[in-house]
C-alpha cells in the first residue's frame, strides 16, 4: 500500500484541460494562483480587461510549498490565459502577436512589471525564450510563462485545490494523482456517473456543503428534481476520498448507515440519495432516522462524514417527524440545493459543458450558439435539461430558434412524451423493463445480463418486441435514456438516467394501455406503493407520484393491496420490516385511494374492518384514523366499527390523554353532536376526578421533548375546550394539573451538548470580483 499522498502511476500527470471552455480554463487558473501561490488574484470580464485576464497589486509574498516562485520581484503583475481546445497543441510566438501589442499599452499605463502567461498548451524552451524576448521588448521587466504540464503538476501535488474545483478528477489520470487507496475508491465512484464528473461545475452549493462537511462532518443536500443533489454528493465522496483517505460507502438507509460504521475507523464518509423516499415522503424512513439519528451523530462525532439528499418538498414533509431542534447538525447544517442559489454564470457553465459533452454535431452547435444565453436565463433553469439538449435523442425535430430552445429548458419534462413516442417498440420495451423491475430487493434496477422471465416476456410481447431487441435498445439506450450501474458485489444493472426520465416515462405510460397492466405486474411492492395512486380521474395528484392507476385497474391493484396487509411476518424477517409494510400499506389507503378504489378494497380485504380500532396515542398522527373517516366519507364503513373506533377513542381520551378529538379534521367526520357530548362527560366523570395521580404516572413515563410533550399538548386542548363550554371550574383543576406535570416532569437530555463545531477553515476561494459591461460569451467557443 501505497503512503498518503503517494501515486500509482509513474509519470508526470498529464489533464486534458483542452476540454474546458475558454472561462472554465480562465477561473481554473485563477484557483490555482490562489491555492498553489496563496496570493490574492483578481480576475476580470474578457471584453473590459484592458488586455488582462488577471492582475495582482502589491508585494509578492512567495510561498514555501512546491510550486512557488521565488525570484519574482515586487508587481504590479498581468496575468494572462491563453487556451486551446485542440489536445496536443503547441503555443508559438506568433499566435501571441495581439497580445504583445496590448502589453505595451499596460507596461505604459505603469500596471504590468510582471507578465504571467498561463496556457494549457505545450511550449517549447525555444518559444519559451522568444516569448519573454518580445515581451521584454515591449517593456515588461519580469516575464513568465506558464504552460499546460506546469498546471496538471500542480493540480497533482495540491489536493486542496482538487476539492475546491473538483471537476479536475475527470480531466486525467487519477492513478497519477491519488494514492492506491483513494484511487480505488474514485475510480469506483466515478465509474457510476462518469459523464456527470466531466460535465461538473463547482457552484455557490458545492462550496457551502464542501466548507460544511469539513466543518461539521455532516450536510444536508435538499433541492428540486433535477437540479444537482447527487452530483454535489459524487463530487464530495470523491473529494473525501482524495483529501482526507475516506472509505466511500454509498447506504441506502439509516439502518444500513448505523449497521456498517465502523467505530474503529476514523475516516468513513456515507452518502444516501433520497433519505426520507424517492418520489414521495416515506414516513418509515423518516421514523428510522429520527430513532437512529443518535447513532449517527455519534458516528459523525468520531470522525465519519455523511451526506443526505432528499427532494426539498418530501424534506419539509419529512422535518416535522424529525424533531430537527433536537439535533443541531440536521438543522443548522444543511445547504439548499435550488435554481435561486445558481448564478448566471454558473447557469451558464453547466449549459456549456453538457453541450460540450453531448453529440450534437458541430454545426448544430452553431445554429444554437445565438440562444444559449437565453436559454440559461430560462426559469426554471434545470441542469438535466441542459444536459438533453446536448444529445441528438432528445431533440429531434426541436427548432434552432431562441424560442425553441428555451421552450425546451423550461418544458423539457412536457416535450419528453413527444420524444418517447418517436422511440422505437425495442426502446419502449426496454425502458418498460426497467420501470417495472425491482424485484430483487438487493439491486435497484434491470440486472445486467437480462433473464426474461414470463412476467418480462409479456411486457415484451406487448411492446412488440423480442428479447434479442430489447438487449440491443438496452445497449443502445445508455448514456441518454438508462444509465448501467454496478452493486457492491459487482453485479451490473440498468436505472433511469435521471428520475424525471422516469417520472416523464411514467406520464407516457399512462396513454398506452396495451402495457400499463404488465409494468404494474412487474413493478416491486415498494414503487407501487410509492409511485402509483389510485385517486379520482382529474383530481390533483400529491407531489412525487409517477403514474395514475385508471378505475378499470382498481380490482387487480386491490387484491395486491390486500395480499400485502395480509401477508404474515417471515420467520427471519425483523419486526421493523414488517411494521414499515403496514404502514405503507395504510399510507396508500389513506392518501392515495379514490372512494372507487376503497370499494374494491375493502371487497378484496374485508378483514381491514376488525383491525380499524388499533389505532393509538398520539391518535392525529395514526393512519388508521385516517382510513375510518375516508371510509366513512365514502359511506362504506358499517356503524358497528365506527362505534368500535369511538370506543377506542374514549379509553384513549383519559388514559393518554388523548384531545385529538376535539379538533382534528378526521373526528370532526367521525362523531355526531350525540356523540361529542358523550365525550367530554366521559372525560369529566373518568379523567378530571383522577388528575392528581394520573399526573404523577405521566410524568414518570416522559421521556420525550418538552417542545412537543403529547400529554402537555392534549391537557391545554382539554382547557380550552371546557373553557369555551364555560365551564371554568374544570379548566382551572386542568390549569392545575398542567403546572403540576411541568414541575414533575424529568428535565430533558440536551442530545447535542457535547457538540463543539470546528470553525477554523481558511476560505480556499476568494470570490471572484468581476466588471459590469459587456462581456465576451461563455459559449463564444462552443462550435469549436
Amino acid at each position: 500500500m501505497s503512503s498518503a499522498g503517494e501515486v500509482v502511476a509513474v509519470g508526470s500527470p498529464r489533464f486534458t484541460l483542452h476540454t474546458l471552455g475558454w472561462r472554465a480554463f480562465q477561473d481554473l487558473c485563477a484557483a490555482v494562483l490562489r491555492e498553489v501561490w496563496g496570493q490574492s488574484v483578481q480576475a476580470f470580464a474578457d471584453s473590459n480587461d484592458g488586455g488582462r485576464d488577471g492582475a495582482f497589486y502589491g508585494t509578492w509574498q512567495p510561498p514555501t510549498g512546491s510550486g512557488g516562485v521565488r525570484d519574482v520581484p515586487p508587481g504590479p503583475f498581468v496575468l494572462q490565459c491563453k487556451h486551446t481546445k485542440k489536445a496536443d497543441a503547441t503555443l508559438t510566438p506568433s499566435e501571441l502577436e495581439d497580445e504583445f501589442d496590448k502589453v505595451s499599452a499596460l507596461v505604459k499605463r505603469g500596471v504590468c512589471g510582471a507578465y504571467v502567461l498561463l496556457t494549457n498548451a505545450r511550449v517549447t524552451g525555444v518559444s519559451e525564450e522568444e516569448i519573454h524576448r518580445r515581451l521584454r521588448a515591449c517593456g515588461v521587466a519580469h516575464p513568465l510563462v506558464l504552460d499546460g504540464q506546469w498546471l496538471s503538476d500542480m493540480i497533482a501535488t495540491h489536493r486542496g485545490l482538487r476539492m475546491f474545483v473538483p471537476r479536475v478528477y475527470g480531466l486525467g489520470d487519477l492513478s497519477q494523482v491519488l494514492d492506491e487507496r483513494a484511487y480505488a475508491q474514485a475510480s469506483v465512484l466515478m465509474a457510476s456517473a462518469p459523464e456527470q464528473v466531466a460535465t461538473f461545475v463547482v457552484t455557490g452549493a458545492y462550496r457551502k456543503a464542501a466548507r460544511a462537511l469539513h466543518d461539521h462532518g455532516f450536510v444536508l443536500l435538499l433541492g428540486d428534481p433535477a437540479v444537482g443533489k447527487s452530483v454535489i454528493a459524487l463530487m464530495l465522496a470523491i473529494s473525501a476520498a482524495d483529501n482526507w483517505g475516506c472509505t466511500a460507502i454509498k447506504a441506502r438507509t439509516s439502518e444500513e448507515l448505523v449497521q456498517r460504521w465502523n467505530p474503529h475507523e476514523k475516516d468513513q464518509f456515507y452518502w444516501l440519495d433520497d433519505a426520507f423516499g424517492a418520489v414521495r415522503h416515506e414516513e418509515h424512513l423518516t421514523h428510522a432516522w429520527a430513532r437512529d439519528l443518535p447513532h449517527v451523530m455519534s458516528a459523525v462525532k468520531n470522525g465519519a462524514r455523511i451526506v443526505l439528499t432528499s427532494r426539498s418538498y418530501i424534506y419539509n414533509e419529512a422535518r416535522p417527524l424529525l424533531k430537527p431542534y433536537a439535533y443541531p447538525r440536521l438543522h443548522e447544517q444543511h445547504v439548499t440545493v435550488d435554481v435561486a442559489d445558481l448564478t448566471r454564470a454558473e447557469r451558464q457553465q453547466i449549459l456549456y459543458n453538457h453541450l460540450s459533452a453531448g453529440d450534437q454535431p458541430q454545426d448544430v452547435r452553431a445554429q444554437m450558439k445565438p440562444h444559449l444565453e437565453a436559454a440559461a436565463d430560462a426559469a426554471p433553469f434545470r441542469p438535466e435539461a441542459a444536459r438533453r439538449l446536448g444529445l441528438q435523442a432528445f431533440t429531434a425535430g426541436l427548432p434552432l430558434t431562441q424560442q425553441g430552445i428555451t421552450t425546451f429548458m423550461v418544458q423539457s419534462q412536457q416535450l419528453l412524451r413527444d420524444v418517447y413516442d418517436q422511440l422505437d417498440a425495442h426502446a419502449h420495451a426496454a425502458l418498460a423493463l426497467t420501470y417495472a423491475t425491482a424485484r430483487d430487493k438487493t439491486l435497484p434496477g434491470l440486472p445486467n445480463p437480462v433473464l426474461f422471465d414470463a412476467g418480462d416476456r409479456d411486457i415484451v410481447e406487448r411492446a412488440g418486441s423480442t428479447p434479442a431487441g430489447v438487449s440491443k435498445a438496452l445497449a443502445a439506450l445508455t448514456g441518454t435514456f438508462l444509465r448501467l450501474n454496478a452493486s457492491s458485489d459487482g453485479q451490473e444493472y440498468w436505472t433511469f438516467h435521471h428520475p424525471t426520465l422516469r417520472e416523464g416515462f411514467a406520464a407516457w405510460l399512462t396513454t398506452q394501455p396495451h402495457l400499463l397492466p404488465m409494468v404494474l405486474m412487474g413493478m416491486s411492492d415498494q414503487a407501487l406503493l410509492s409511485r402509483t395512486d389510485c385517486l379520482a380521474p382529474g383530481s390533483k395528484q400529491r407531489q412525487g407520484t409517477l403514474l395514475r392507476i385508471p378505475p378499470s385497474l382498481y380490482r387487480e391493484v386491490a387484491h395486491r393491496v390486500a395480499a400485502l396487509r395480509q401477508q404474515p411476518r417471515g420467520r427471519l424477517e425483523p419486526w421493523q420490516q414488517l411494521h414499515e409494510r403496514q404502514q405503507a400499506v395504510q399510507t396508500y389507503l389513506a392518501h392515495d385511494s379514490s372512494d372507487g378504489f376503497l370499494r374494491a378494497y375493502v371487497a378484496a380485504d374485508p378483514q381491514i374492518y376488525e383491525e380499524l380500532d388499533q389505532f393509538d396515542s398520539p391518535v392525529s398522527y395514526d393512519k388508521l384514523t385516517i382510513i375510518l373517516a375516508r371510509l366513512h366519507q365514502a359511506h362504506l364503513l358499517p356503524e358497528e366499527f365506527r362505534q368500535r373506533a369511538i370506543d377506542r377513542m374514549k379509553e384513549l381520551a383519559v388514559s393518554s390523554p388523548d384531545a385529538s378529538w376535539i379538533e382534528d379534521e378526521d373526528w370532526q367526520l367521525l362523531l355526531t353532536d350525540t356523540d361529542r357530548e358523550a365525550m367530554f362527560e366521559h372525560v369529566l366523570r373518568k379523567l378530571v376526578p383522577h388528575l392528581e395521580d394520573s399526573v404523577e404516572d405521566w410524568a414518570a413515563a416522559f421521556s420525550g421533548d418538552v417542545d412537543d410533550d403529547p400529554v402537555e399538548n392534549a391537557l391545554r386542548l382539554y382547557e380550552e375546550a371546557f373553557k369555551e363550554r364555560q365551564d371554568t371550574d374544570t379548566a382551572s383543576r386542568i390549569d392545575w394539573a398542567i403546572d403540576s406535570y411541568q414541575q414533575m416532569r424529568p428535565a430533558p437530555e440536551d442530545s447535542a451538548s457535547d457538540w463543539t463545531p470546528n470553525t477554523n477553515l481558511r476560505e480556499r476561494l476568494s470570490q471572484l470580483r468581476q466588471r459590469s459591461g459587456n462581456q465576451r460569451s461563455l459559449f463564444d467557443d462552443i462550435d469549436q
